[in-house]
C-alpha cells in the first residue's frame, strides 16, 4: 500500500476505438470513486484528453512518469502515457490493429506497475480480442495475458454482482472441451481461489454451492458420470479441508439459491453456466476479478461497445463496480498485512 491511506490503483485505457477510454473518464470523475483510491490511467494521453472531451467532463490531464507523481483533486486525471495512439486517424467503432496494440501496451504496463509494488491493484477497460490477434498478441483474452504477464500457468476467472459470486471451471474453450476440464483437480483449485477470493471481499466464512455439469447433477450417474467420477470427490476434499460446501445441486437451482443468500460462491462448471445469471442479474455492473495471480485486477464485465463510442453515452456502471471491488480487495490485504 502506498503512503496515503487510500490504495493507488492503474486503470487501462482499454481498445482506444471503443467506449472503453470514455467510461474511465465517467468513473473516475465520479465523486465517490475519488474518495475511495487514487487512480492512474495507464494509455494514451492525448485519447484521454479526446475522451473527457466526448462525455462533456472537463479534466485536466497530468501526465505521470512514476507513481509518486500522480495528484489528486475532483478535475485531475493521472495518466501514464505510452504514446502509442494517433488521434488523428483513429476510427471509433472499428476494429483496428493499433487499436488491439495499445490496449495490450496498456495492460502489459499496468501488469508491471502491480507486479514491482508501485501500484495497490490493476483495473481494467475492454479491449477486442480480434483487434488484439490483428495486432499480434494471440491470446483469447484478458485472463490469459495477466497469466502470461504474472508467470503463472492457470488463472481462474470471477464474475461477481449482487449477490453472485461465480467462478469458473473454463472458459474459453469448447463446450466439448469443457466437459474433460471438469475434473477433481481442476475443481478443488477453483474452490480453493474462489473461497479466498470472497475472504478478501468481505465474506468471513464463504458458503460454497457446486451444480451439477449434467440434467439433474447426473441423477446418480444415468445423465452422466462426471459428478460421481470427478464433482463428488472434489467436494468431499474441500469440506475435509474445512471449507463449507454444498453440492451437487442441480444448476437450475443452485443459482437461484446463491441469488437469494443462501450460498456466497457458486463453482461454475463452464463459461456459460456461470456467465448466463451473471448477465441476467447485473449486465451493466457486473465485475471479472482474476484469481490466481500474484496481484489483484479487476475489470469490467462488457465488451468495447462499439455501437456507443464516440458518442459520450457509454454506461460507466461496470467500472464503477470493478473500481470499488478492486479498493475493497485492497483494503482487505492491507488489514491482512497489519
Amino acid at each position: 500500500m502506498m503512503k496515503n491511506d487510500t490504495p493507488l490503483l492503474a486503470i487501462t485505457m482499454g481498445d482506444p476505438t471503443g467506449a472503453g477510454p470514455e467510461i474511465v473518464v465517467k468513473a473516475l470523475a465520479n465523486p465517490e470513486i475519488q474518495q475511495l483510491c487514487r487512480a492512474v490511467v495507464v494509455g494514451d494521453a492525448d485519447t484521454m484528453r479526446n475522451a473527457a472531451r466526448i462525455v462533456g467532463i472537463p479534466m485536466n490531464v497530468h501526465i505521470v512518469s512514476t507513481a509518486a507523481d500522480v495528484r489528486q483533486g475532483e478535475d485531475i486525471l493521472n495518466v501514464l502515457d505510452l504514446n502509442d495512439v494517433d488521434v488523428a486517424t483513429l476510427v471509433h467503432g472499428k476494429v483496428a490493429a493499433s487499436g488491439g496494440k495499445a490496449a495490450y501496451e496498456a495492460i502489459e504496463k499496468a501488469t508491471l506497475l502491480a507486479i514491482d509494488g508501485e501500484v495497490d491493484a490493476i483495473v481494467t477497460a475492454p479491449l477486442n480480442k480480434d483487434a488484439l490477434n490483428q495486432a499480434g498478441y494471440s491470446f483469447p483474452g484478458h485472463t490469459q495475458i495477466l497469466a502470461h504477464l504474472c508467470g503463472v500457468k492457470d488463472a481462474v476467472m470471477m464474475l461477481t454482482a449482487d449477490s453472485l459470486r461465480i467462478v469458473h471451471v473454463s472458459t474459453h474453450v469448447a463446450l466439448r472441451d469443457a466437459c474433460d476440464a471438469v475434473t477433481k483437480e481442476r475443481i478443488l483449485r477453483v474452490m480453493q481461489l474462489g473461497e479466498a477470493a470472497a475472504r478478501s471481499m468481505g465474506v468471513e466464512k464463504p458458503r460454497i454451492v457446486v451444480p451439477g455439469l449434467n440434467p439433474h447433477s447426473g441423477e446418480g450417474g444415468l445423465f452422466g458420470t462426471e459428478e460421481e467420477e470427478h464433482i463428488i470427490p472434489a467436494i468431499e476434499e474441500a469440506k475435509a479441508l474445512g471449507m463449507d460446501v454444498r453440492g451437487p445441486i442441480p444448476p437450475d437451482t443452485a443459482f437461484l439459491r446463491a441469488f437469494r443468500g443462501e450460498f456466497d460462491l457458486v463453482i461454475a462448471m463452464y463459461h456459460d453456466q456461470g456467465h448466463i445469471p451473471i448477465k441476467m442479474v447485473g449486465f451493466e455492473k457486473g465485475v471479472n476479478t482474476t484469481l490466481g495471480l500474484p496481484i489483484i485486477r479487476t475489470s469490467v464485465d462488457h465488451g468495447t461497445v462499439f455501437g456507443k463510442a464516440g458518442k459520450g453515452t457509454a454506461d460507466p456502471t461496470s467500472m464503477l463496480e470493478a473500481i470499488k471491488l478492486a479498493a475493497v480487495m485492497c483494503s482487505t490485504k492491507k488489514r491482512a498485512a497489519d
